[in-house]
């Protein structure tokens, strides 16, 4: 059957253009999912606004249209990212309204102004008048323009906010604020690390275990062989060893953002695309362009590195379990594979278009069909080991997690049908096929 590629798992816009997850949180009985969108060009064009989707459960989901425009002076050329905060029955939303001064500007060190702007809302659709928190004149004078997509927490009957920025001598950094009120901040200090980019994007700030952990989307980080493949990388420091790990090594992936579900897990959703990319999506011929990875849950894992794994909720979707032999057996989209490592070294191929190999430390992801791939052709991974792999396969996504969500690969992939044939070496396989999620439009 020719795939339509409408995926079942993942979150898409029904046209426009899909980005960063913003304002994610939990909310009087429901998940709520915002993110940037451009609903009139499927190539990002024109109003850079927020859309929204709300779930009960992460398994069915409605999409309430979209909420926020750039309709003040404070953010006329777009509502970029940011985040919610739920405080008693009110739900914060926080964001940066960007704005372009007309003129011979470079926007990096003049022309560009970035506000920091709070909207509430008592239904997570229903908004009221925006506020405008911070402008750029209160942001360090070393910064450039380039100062956006706040994070705010509590901690010890305190307020915190991180905000992502870029120095005049072209440093990534955070910048953190305090307030007593949410609404009147005042600047604490800068966390920076030496040779990590020249800009931080998306930051977020929460603990695990006892430590601390900063999430950051840096631009500029020097591409090397087994690291920072990607035009741009996203990942986590340490703050406590100071380690910078990569959230996700394969083609699509950036601005991650994590909560708090109501039993306390962490939830991490992520943008499956990323900007500036020299690759393709054919979706954007028929209207829409991208997707959100699939909620993940974050634990702690050994030495303070960060485990991945898809959320409980979608074992609900799981309708048949199948034993593969590794010898071709055909397999309908979307399936959850799970497999172990016989050896030191493994093969799994899927349709002769995609194949994954581990083979003296080295895990691989090399797209052997150009038209599935549109572009992309290979990323690696060093690793010790690799005794587990799991293969989360929508109708044009691949989530690969190994070694129990240590290390995990989001890519885009496109076959031309929804039935694929999966060949392994070396691995014990077990696939579940899965029924679609739910996803109401509302004839949006």
């Amino acid at each position: 059957m020719k795939n339509d590629f409408r995926q079942d798992l993942h979150l898409e816009p029904q046209k426009g253009w899909l980005n960063d997850p913003n304002g994610l949180c939990f909310f009087k009985g429901r998940y709520h999912v915002y993110f940037q969108y451009a609903p009139d060009s499927a190539k990002g064009a024109g109003n850079k606004c927020w859309g929204h989707f709300q779930s009960k459960d992460l398994t069915s989901w409605e999409f309430t249209g979209t909420v926020l425009f750039p309709d003040t002076p404070h953010d006329r050329n777009g509502v970029y990212s940011g985040c919610g905060f739920v405080k008693d029955d009110t739900l914060y939303l926080f964001y940066t309204g960007n704005v372009k001064q007309e003129g011979d500007y470079d926007y990096i060190t003049a022309g560009r102004e970035a506000n920091t702007i709070l909207v509430t809302t008592k239904d997570g659709v229903t908004m009221s008048e925006k506020k405008v928190l911070l402008r750029s004149s209160d942001y360090p004078d070393y910064c450039s323009c380039h100062v956006r997509d706040p994070k705010v927490w509590e901690q010890d009957g305190t307020y915190y906010m991180v905000l992502g920025a870029r120095t005049l001598d072209d440093k990534g950094c955070v910048l953190i604020y305090k307030s007593g009120d949410l609404e009147n901040w005042e600047f604490r200090e800068e966390v920076h690390t030496a040779d990590l980019g020249y800009m931080w994007e998306c930051p977020d700030r929460f603990t695990m275990g006892g430590n601390e952990y900063l999430s950051i989307s840096p631009q500029g980080v020097p591409h090397e062989e087994y690291r920072f493949q990607n035009v741009y990388s996203s990942g986590y420091l340490n703050m406590k060893t100071g380690v910078y790990n990569e959230w996700d090594c394969g083609f699509d992936f950036y601005a991650p953002q994590t909560f708090t579900a109501p039993d306390g897990r962490r939830i991490l959703i992520g943008w499956m695309g990323i900007g500036d990319i020299p690759y393709s999506n054919p979706t954007t011929e028929l209207g829409w362009q991208h997707c959100l990875t699939v909620p993940c849950e974050v634990t702690e894992g050994a030495g303070g590195r960060l485990l991945r794994n898809p959320v409980a909720e979608l074992e609900k979707l799981v309708t048949r379990r199948t034993e593969l032999n590794g010898s071709g057996e055909q397999v309908q989209l979307p399936f959850d594979l799970a497999a172990s490592a016989q050896s030191d070294s493994f093969e799994l191929d899927i349709s002769n278009a995609v194949q994954m190999t581990f083979e003296d430390g080295i895990f691989t992801l090399k797209f052997l069909d150009e038209k599935v791939g549109c572009g992309r052709d290979v990323r690696r991974v060093k690793l010790d080991s690799c005794d587990r792999l799991r293969v989360l396969a929508d109708k044009t996504s691949l989530e690969i997690f190994l070694g129990g969500g240590e290390n995990v690969l989001s890519t885009r992939f496109y076959p031309p049908a929804t039935t694929v044939t999966v060949t392994s070496r070396g691995l014990n396989c077990h696939a579940a096929e899965l029924r679609a999620m739910e996803v109401d439009y509302l004839g949006k």
